[in-house]
Parts: structure tokens; C-alpha cells; sequence
């Protein structure tokens, strides 16, 4: 009796790898123009906010929102993947310092799953993982649902604002044309919502929402690939987003690619006293 032979690509070897190699490249560019597009969004949101900046640091990117109502919610840093030792507690130092000279003492520090050195610094420092997400890419070409079949409208910012239960005052000064802004109503009332910021030819897809009782329609797939389609009339050649667990598989089923996740590391509660005596400064980098 003869053992049946396992199944084989029938693909050379150097082919396959080949490709594996060009995966990872699209991969990796997908990723540098998603974080790409997420730090000028932030930089957009600060611009409409009092006392806000996003301090470009060596190996992060920290924005800051002092004030009320944004602080509670876009105090984040982005940490850069692959630093040496001392350029990763360097980064860690420069985080803390911008954050403690503005009094600030919630933040989270986003980290790449795959870079263990710089959640062990952190953990290190006392930080503990608060949140995951993950973050996915696409090229605009590969959009996997039709054109929704919707009656998707533009609205005010002040209805987006109502409608997600924020406050009236939040992102004033922000140019909100510039976030793209689609909702979808229900007997004239609005129940679902998308946000879309463009950047060097990435379009990030933000806040996508729909109220409690008009869930499970499939409004936020269709308002995710409304934003995709116009993206690309707008000239987009890839779109990014951040994803909850939840929404992984919607928003594969539209097209996006895995890029790993992100997990959202937060600091102890003594820190601000700990950067307070530190000498720490907030210097600008690249």
C-alpha cells in the first residue's frame, strides 16, 4: 500500500515566495498610508479644537487636547514600529512630557501587535492594554460590494453631532467639509453615519455609526462602501480604517485587508507625578 502523496502548489518555490514578499510590501505600504492619513485627521480635528496640537515627536506622534468637550476623546499616540532601544524609551519620554506639560493624565499609547520591544517598554512604564482594534486597508480598485442602492444624504454637522450624542460645541472651529460627512435616514430621521478624511491619495473611514434600533440592516456596510466609492471619484487610490472586533468581518466582506491590530496601551495613574519631576522636554521630531 502506497502513502498518498500530500498536495502541492504547482507554483515554482521562487514564485510563491515572490509573491508572499510582494503581499507583505502591499501590506506594509498599506499600513504607512493609513497611519499616514490617521495623524493628519488628528491634526484636522486639532485644528478645531482650543489649546489642541499633535506634537510630531522622534518614533511618535502625540496629540494633545487639553480642553473639553475633544479631550475625552482624541488624546493619542501613535508609536512608530522598529526603533532601537534607546530611540523606543526616548519615544516613550517625549509621549509623557507632551502630555504632562499640557496636564493631561488620560492617554493611550497605540502600539503595533507585532512590536513586542515597544509594549514590553511599555508595560515596563506601567501601562496596561485598555483597547484593541485593528487596522485594515484596501485598494480602491478591489471594492468587493456594488454601489449601495441607498438614499445617502449629506447632513449638518450639527445633526451628525445630535445623532451620535456629542456635544454641540465639539470640533467648532473644524473645517467640517473636509470630513466628508454621509448619513442615512429613516422616515427623515438620521440613523446611521460615516466620517471619511483624505490624505496623499488614502481615504480614512471614521466613525461609522448607526443607532440602536436601525442595527442589523446592513446601513453601516452601506454607508462604508458609499465612502469608498466617492473616495475614488475624489481621486483616492486606497482607503483605511480602524476596526472594533465587531465590524472585522463587515468591513472584509467590503474589501479591506488585515494589517494587524492595534492595541491602545494606558498609563498608571501616577504618571503625571512621575513626568512632572522628570526633565523630560517636548521636542520636535521627525
Amino acid at each position: 500500500m502506497t502513502t498518498p502523496k500530500l498536495l502541492k502548489s504547482t507554483e515554482p518555490a521562487e514564485t510563491v515566495q515572490a509573491a508572499t514578499v510582494r503581499a507583505e510590501t502591499v501590506r506594509a505600504e498599506l499600513y504607512r498610508r493609513g497611519s499616514a492619513t490617521l495623524l493628519a485627521s488628528w491634526e484636522a480635528y486639532a485644528r478645531g479644537a482650543a489649546g489642541a496640537t499633535v506634537h510630531r515627536l522622534a518614533g511618535v506622534a502625540a496629540a494633545v487636547f487639553p480642553c473639553e468637550p475633544e479631550r475625552a476623546v482624541y488624546n493619542n499616540a501613535l508609536l512608530e514600529r522598529e526603533l532601537g532601544p534607546g530611540e523606543r524609551a526616548g519615544a516613550a519620554d517625549a509621549m509623557e512630557a507632551a502630555y504632562a506639560a499640557a496636564g493631561v493624565t488620560r492617554f493611550a499609547a497605540w502600539v503595533h501587535e507585532t512590536d513586542e520591544p515597544m509594549r514590553a517598554e511599555l508595560v515596563r512604564r506601567g501601562y496596561t492594554l485598555d483597547t484593541t482594534t485593528r487596522a485594515m486597508g484596501m485598494a480602491l480598485d478591489d471594492i468587493a460590494v456594488p454601489r449601495p442602492q441607498l438614499d445617502l444624504d449629506p447632513a449638518s454637522w450639527s445633526e451628525y453631532l445630535e445623532m451620535d450624542d456629542l456635544p454641540p460645541d465639539f470640533l467648532s472651529a473644524a473645517d467640517h467639509a473636509a470630513f466628508h460627512l454621509l448619513m442615512a435616514r429613516d422616515g427623515g430621521e438620521l440613523v446611521a453615519a460615516a466620517l471619511a478624511y483624505d490624505f496623499g491619495g488614502d481615504s480614512g473611514i471614521y466613525n461609522v455609526g448607526t443607532v440602536g434600533k436601525a442595527r442589523r440592516r446592513g446601513l453601516g456596510t452601506a454607508l462604508t462602501a458609499a465612502q469608498l466609492y466617492a473616495a475614488r471619484a475624489r481621486g483616492c487610490r486606497t482607503a483605511s480604517l480602524q476596526s472594533t472586533p465587531m465590524a472585522e468581518r463587515v468591513y472584509a466582506a467590503v474589501g479591506f485587508r488585515d494589517l494587524g491590530r492595534i492595541l491602545e496601551y494606558v498609563p498608571q495613574e501616577n504618571l503625571t507625578k512621575r513626568c512632572n519631576t522628570s526633565s523630560a522636554s517636548v521636542t520636535e521630531g521627525g
